[in-house]
């Protein structure tokens, strides 16, 4: 990456910033069963579109798989368990050191993102989520939401994705998009490429030093 030209970055909070991955491992039993779990809420989100309360739809995905649907309520007791990826927090602190705006676009209701987003470790300039935009991504209005409450434009601001289903949602708005890809997700037929695909948050330090801007 050679062109530094983002003043703002935009979020995924659920897998990119946080590791909610292994909660929902520990509420299923097992990394097997979580994941499972997961995959089949990503997908029935994935075609969801207009907001319908999130923990109806962890429920449905339990349920999809064979598993109890009172674990979408054993998830939202311990929401407050989330933790950051190691590095997330310090490379955070980085960004808005260099006075870089940072936000979080997420797949959630409005009272467990809040609960989610105060488990980062850093302020952030805002909090978007499905039920106040109205929609699911990969829908294009939360993205847009998010760039309106940092007060960007497309152009200015990267996206950093968790979930694949992201690149989708992203090239709709014309949001460049880095692929913090700590869980190993295949994704979606038709996704457009990220700008960058990487297991680590590390390297945006270096797209935002104080001398490339």
């Amino acid at each position: 990456m050679t062109s530094h030209r983002f003043d703002a970055v935009l979020f995924d909070l659920l897998t990119a910033l946080l590791d909610s991955w292994s909660l929902w491992n520990s509420v299923a039993g097992s990394e097997e069963a979580g994941r499972r779990w997961r995959a089949e809420y990503l997908r029935i989100t994935y075609r969801t579109g207009a907001y319908r309360p999130y923990e109806d739809l962890v429920a449905e995905a339990a349920e999809a798989v064979g598993m109890p649907r009172r674990l979408a309520a054993d998830l939202e007791d311990r929401y407050g368990e989330l933790r950051p990826w190691p590095g997330v927090t310090e490379t955070l602190q980085a960004l808005a050191a260099r006075s870089v705006r940072l936000g979080v676009v997420t797949n959630c209701s409005e009272r467990l993102g809040r609960i989610a987003a105060g488990c980062v470790g850093v302020e952030l300039d805002a909090v978007v989520t499905a039920e106040r935009a109205g929609f699911y991504k990969p829908d294009p209005r939360p993205y847009r939401l998010g760039l309106q409450a940092l007060g960007v434009e497309p152009a200015r601001c990267l996206f950093v994705a968790g979930s694949a289903f992201d690149l989708v949602g992203t090239a709709r708005v014309g949001l460049a998009t880095y692929w913090h890809d700590r869980a190993g997700m295949a994704a979606p037929d038709g996704a457009p490429p990220p700008l960058a695909h990487e297991t680590t948050l590390e390297p945006l330090r270096g797209w935002f030093e104080p001398s490339a801007r």
